[in-house]
């Protein structure tokens, strides 16, 4: 897996002229309406996900 993955598009402008900001990891500028912006993994979510282990299913 890469360090850096890189959006599609501007959450803006929608424009896809993206490059990497100088400030850091997650940073990128968009040439086109000329903002700043940073990415940020938070984590998974637990909602959504199903146990297939269920204790005392009567089996």
């Amino acid at each position: 897996m890469s360090g850096r993955a890189a959006p599609f598009y501007c959450p803006y402008c929608g424009d896809e002229d993206l490059r990497p900001h100088e400030s850091g990891h997650g940073a990128w500028e968009c040439a086109s309406c000329n903002r700043a912006f940073q990415l940020k993994f938070l984590g998974l979510l637990t909602r959504g996900l199903q146990r297939n282990d269920v204790e005392g299913d009567g089996t």
